[in-house]
């Protein structure tokens, strides 16, 4: 598999929020944006088949719908 390279402008915040990420998964940014490439076309492919995204509380067992645009 070749690989290439990417530049990708982020805002402060945004790259304050992929510094964060990195630490608590313990990965570096590479890792990191490949593991939400792989989860975004999961979930997107998931979507297309007609499924929805929700999240449930574990204690209340609340659903809520995750709306991916």
């Amino acid at each position: 598999m070749s690989k290439r390279t990417m530049t990708l402008n982020l805002t402060e915040r945004e790259m304050q929020v992929l510094d964060e990420l990195c630490a608590k998964k313990s990965l570096n940014k590479t890792a990191l944006m490949r593991q939400a490439l792989r989860l975004y076309q999961a979930v997107d492919t998931r979507l297309e088949q007609g499924e929805k995204l929700l999240f449930e509380n574990d204690k209340t067992k609340e659903k809520s719908e995750l709306m991916v645009l």
